[in-house]
């Protein structure tokens, strides 16, 4: 007698985990799974899926926070749950402190606590975002102007992060929760008006969802998938640039100027955040890049954190602002 076929939701999520396992590198693949699993649809059908297709291997994580009332005993009616079905669990409180508002804190918090509880270096942690999650992402680094490497979304793997279900509908992960008889806990904090991703996904992608007669959620995660590739090209093409252009902790103009801007801001981005500078804007390296395809003998560009960049003798270099700009006569030399 054949065994019963699963639930189509089911055979969804556990193709979509054995998929992203496939594509891990050796050593994570055959490392022991983290799942982080909030109890909500998605990382509770990620959860057990991962458990199905790589049963004894997957540990759950389970991080409270400890926004709301009753925050621990929900995390520990989580872990009882999954331990009931054979899947190792642990809770790990944190606290949500820092700038950057609740959000941007909880996320660093747990972030830091799923990155603790690996147990082997090699140890993929596994996400919940879905298709509907990515497509949220999208709409946020469009409307923010933050630029390709935003608007191109998350990543399957992003080292140490896995993220199976990027094209999985959230409807699927809840119907696969139905179908296991998995009790589903919503967080309030995902229908709360006052937070941005909740009114873009109740309110802007219903509404273009309406207006573009559908499809619009695969139509932004397909966008993301075709600007991962294209940065992905131009990354690697910045990355033997930059190699070529390295002088100590200068950088030389010469075998950069040819280079269309977008790669030369690409070089600029990787070898500034290597230098220590942080918080750099898309006007920074435009600025910075003026250095390079628009050379006139201009002077330094402020950077954050205090620092200048500088073009002296053919070379960049950042340095502690204030300090006297090249002399005019290495500037002439230079425009010869």
């Amino acid at each position: 007698m054949r065994p019963a076929r699963p639930d189509p939701a089911v055979a969804e999520i556990r193709r979509a985990v054995r998929a992203a396992l496939r594509e891990l590198p050796p050593a994570a693949r055959e490392a022991p799974l983290l799942v982080a699993c909030s109890g909500g649809a998605d990382s509770l059908a990620l959860t057990v899926a991962a458990h199905d297709v790589c049963p004894g291997r997957v540990h759950a994580a389970i991080v409270d926070h400890g926004l709301q009332d009753g925050s621990g005993r929900r995390s520990a009616e989580v872990a009882a749950l999954l331990t009931g079905r054979g899947i190792r669990a642990t809770v790990h409180p944190v606290t949500v402190t820092g700038p950057g508002g609740v959000e941007a804190a909880a996320r660093r918090a747990r972030y830091a606590a799923l990155t603790a509880a690996r147990r082997h270096p090699d140890t993929p942690v596994l996400l919940g975002h879905t298709l509907d999650d990515q497509a949220e992402t999208v709409l946020l680094g469009l409307g923010r102007g933050s630029g390709a490497r935003s608007i191109a979304g998350m990543r399957s793997w992003d080292a140490p992060w896995l993220r199976p279900l990027l094209g999985v509908r959230r409807a699927v992960t809840r119907a696969a929760c139905r179908a296991g008889e998995l009790p589903v806990w919503d967080d309030p904090h995902n229908a709360d008006p006052r937070f941005t991703r909740v009114r873009l996904r109740q309110e802007v992608l219903p509404l273009l969802e309406d207006v573009l007669a559908g499809g619009v959620g695969e139509a932004l995660a397909r966008t993301a998938a075709q600007l991962r590739e294209d940065g992905d090209a131009l990354d690697a093409w910045a990355a033997r640039l930059l190699a070529a252009a390295r002088d100590g902790d200068a950088l030389l103009v010469e075998p950069l100027t040819p280079a269309p801007s977008a790669v030369r801001r690409r070089v600029l981005r990787s070898w500034l955040l290597a230098e220590g500078v942080r918080e750099l804007t898309d006007g920074h390296l435009r600025s910075a890049d003026a250095l390079l395809g628009r050379w006139r003998g201009q002077g330094p560009v402020a950077l954050p954190g205090r620092l200048d960049l500088a073009r002296d003798h053919g070379r960049l270099l950042v340095r502690r602002a204030g300090l006297p700009p090249p002399g005019p006569g290495c500037r002439r030399a230079e425009r010869q």
